[in-house]
C-alpha cells in the first residue's frame, strides 16, 4: 500500500503526539523510514532514533505532504511546502479548525487537499477519523489518505466539510469528555466512602470496559443500557437523576456538544 511513498516520499510536517502516533502506526505496517521526510523544530527522541529525514532537504515531488501542526502555527509553516502545490502531491490536514479553503489559497486551488479529524485515542491505535476532501481530491486520493489513517484508528468519510464542525464537537474533543466522566464517576465514588486510588480505579475500568462493550456488542447503547437496569434496582435509581431530560445527559451533553461545534465554527472563520 506504500509503492508511490516508497518512490516519492511523504512529508511529515509537525510530529507532536498526533503526527508521532502516525508515523508509529506506518512504520509499523512497512513504510521504511527512509521514504519518510519530517520537518519538526523540537524533534523528541523517540523520533530522532526511527531513521526517517529529520529536518533535511525534502524530496522534489513527494506523494503526500501530512500537515499536523497546531493551527496557530500553520501561518508559518504552511509557506515552506507552497511549491508542492497545484501537483500531484496529495496535502492531508489533520490541524483542527482550518478550513479547505485556508490551504486552497496558499498552496492553490488545484492541489489535492484532504481535511482530517483525528482523534487522541490514535495514540494507542483506538483513534476514529472524519475525511473530506475537496474538488481536486480524486477517488484514488482519497483512498490513499483513508489507509494513511487507518493505521491509528477507524476511518469515516463526510458528505460535506460543513460536518466536520460536528465531528469535532462530538469525536474530536469527545475524549476529553469521558475523560472528565473519569475524574468525576471517581470523586463521586470517593464521597461515598471508597478510598480515591481505588474509586479511580474502578472508574477506569467501567468506562473503559462499557466502551470497549458498546463497540462490539450487536446491541445498541440503548438496548445495553437496558440489559442492565432492573426495574426499581440501583442502575433505574441512578439513571433517574442523569438521564432527567432538564439536568441530566441529555441536556448536559448536548450543550456541550453544541459549544464545541460552535467553537469549531469560529476557529474555522478566522
Amino acid at each position: 500500500m506504500f509503492k508511490d511513498i516508497e518512490k516519492r516520499g511523504l512529508v511529515l510536517l509537525g510530529c507532536g503526539k498526533m503526527g508521532s502516533a502516525m508515523l508509529a502506526g506506518w512504520l509499523e505496517r512497512g513504510l521504511p523510514p527512509g521514504s519518510v521526510w519530517v520537518i519538526d523544530p523540537a524533534p523528541s527522541d523517540w523520533l530522532r532514533a526511527t531513521g526517517v529525514h529529520l529536518n533535511a532537504d525534502l524530496p522534489d515531488d513527494p506523494a503526500i505532504v501530512l500537515v499536523a501542526v497546531k493551527p496557530q502555527m500553520m501561518g508559518a509553516a504552511l509557506p515552506v511546502l507552497v511549491s508542492f502545490g497545484n501537483g500531484t502531491t496529495l496535502f492531508i490536514s489533520v490541524a483542527a479548525g482550518t478550513p479547505i479553503s485556508a490551504y486552497e489559497a496558499v498552496l492553490g486551488a488545484r492541489t489535492p487537499i484532504v481535511r482530517a479529524m483525528p482523534n487522541t485515542p490514535a495514540a494507542v491505535g483506538k483513534g476514529i477519523t472524519a475525511l473530506i476532501g475537496n474538488a481536486a481530491s480524486n477517488a484514488a486520493h482519497m483512498d490513499l489518505a483513508e489507509t494513511l489513517l487507518q493505521a491509528v484508528g477507524q476511518v469515516v468519510r463526510l458528505d460535506n466539510e460543513a460536518q466536520m464542525d460536528a465531528v469535532t464537537g462530538v469525536s474530536g474533543s469527545g475524549p476529553a469528555y469521558v475523560f472528565h466522566l473519569i475524574e468525576t464517576l471517581a470523586a463521586a465514588g470517593a464521597a461515598q466512602g471508597l478510598p480515591p486510588a481505588l474509586a479511580m480505579q474502578l472508574a477506569r475500568a467501567t468506562v473503559a470496559g462499557a466502551g470497549a462493550l458498546a463497540e462490539q456488542a450487536e446491541e445498541d447503547p440503548a438496548q445495553l443500557r437496558v440489559n442492565v437496569t432492573s426495574p426499581q434496582g440501583t442502575t433505574a435509581a441512578a439513571l433517574e437523576v442523569l438521564m432527567d431530560r432538564d439536568t441530566g445527559f441529555p441536556a448536559l451533553l448536548g450543550r456541550a456538544v453544541k459549544a464545541a461545534t460552535d467553537r469549531s465554527r469560529e476557529l474555522g472563520n478566522g
